[in-house]
Formats: C-alpha cells, sequence, structure tokens
C-alpha cells in the first residue's frame, strides 16, 4: 500500500512540468459611434452644433439639456442674459466650479477667445470623483452668458467615466468652437 501512495505521488509530481504564467491585465475596450454634428434646431439667443445622437430637452428661460442616453450623461445648459452684471455672473458660474474641490483632486482651467465672433470664456475639467467633470462658461460680454455642466446619472467613479468624459469632451470643444450669437 505505501509503494502505491508513494507511486502515486511521484507521479502526480513529476507530471506537473508546466509553467504557471499569470494572466495579463485586461484593459476595458470601449466603442462609440463615428461622430455626426448638427445644428441645435431650437430658436435660442444662441446656436451651435450637437452631436447627432443626443436628445435636446428644451426648458425655460433658453436653458436646455442635451442628453447622452447610451452614456447616462447630459449637458446642462443655463443661459442667462446680461444686464450691467457680469461680474456677478462669472463669479457665480466660477462658484459653482470651485464647489467641487472638495471631491476634486484638479481643476484645470482653460481660456476660450474668439474674438471674430465675440465668444470668450473659459472651460474647466475637474478630475477626481466630483459631480462633475467639465463645466465651462461662454460671453460675448455685453448680451449673452451661457453656463454648461456635464453630469453622469451615477455615483462619481472618476476613473470608470474617464472613457466617456474623453468622448463628451470633444462634443464640448466643438459647441464652444461653432457657438454663434443671434
Amino acid at each position: 500500500m505505501r509503494n502505491i501512495f508513494l507511486l502515486i505521488f511521484t507521479i502526480t509530481f513529476l507530471s506537473c512540468k508546466e509553467d504557471t504564467l499569470p494572466k495579463p491585465k485586461a484593459y476595458l475596450s470601449l466603442t462609440y459611434p463615428k461622430k455626426s454634428y448638427q445644428k441645435l434646431t431650437l430658436e435660442r439667443p444662441y446656436s451651435f452644433d450637437i452631436l447627432k445622437d443626443t436628445k435636446v430637452k428644451d426648458d425655460a428661460n433658453n436653458w436646455l439639456t442635451i442628453i447622452y442616453p447610451n452614456l447616462k450623461a447630459s449637458i446642462d445648459i443655463t443661459y442667462r442674459p446680461i444686464n450691467n452684471n457680469i461680474k456677478e455672473l462669472l463669479t457665480e458660474a466660477e462658484k459653482l466650479v470651485f464647489k467641487h474641490t472638495i471631491k476634486a483632486e484638479q481643476i484645470i482651467p482653460k481660456d476660450f477667445v474668439n474674438p471674430k465672433k465675440r465668444v470668450f470664456g473659459s472651460i474647466y475639467e475637474i478630475t477626481g470623483n466630483a459631480a462633475s467633470q467639465i463645466q465651462f462658461h461662454l460671453t460675448d460680454s455685453t448680451h449673452n452668458f451661457i453656463k454648461g455642466s456635464l453630469y453622469f446619472y451615477t455615483k462619481p467613479n472618476y476613473d470608470s467615466v474617464l472613457p466617456a468624459v474623453s468622448y463628451i469632451k470633444e462634443d464640448i470643444l466643438r459647441l464652444i468652437e461653432t457657438l454663434e450669437w443671434k
């Protein structure tokens, strides 16, 4: 009996010659549809290009929500006419950005200036688990003021939403670059 046990142990031990290799790291592979843009069809004191795959919710006071149903995200656009209150509007917009400093790892501002179209503003990229990853404001400095915020309908987890943020950031930049006041 002892010899049989020794024989089985020896065969088992000697038969395991294959080296064990660690599994490679897995990377998330997300694919997004090819982008195609159209002009905003709603009558507003402004116009810009939006992604055709989005839905636009018409809100009061020339506000609107650009919805990304497949990404569970939206860009909320607020419009305010300027009535000798540009400083207040800018201060309010920046306060809303810096409310995220509690959860944000970093807030990266970038200015946007297009004197030909009279579009001036800033875009803020907010890294970390903040409620909004991108915020922006745009103005002609005399009559019109727009504020925009990107939100996801999920608990903030920056690493998880980062690919979608990058995808939507292109659309926000397109919105800013094509903005025209009426």
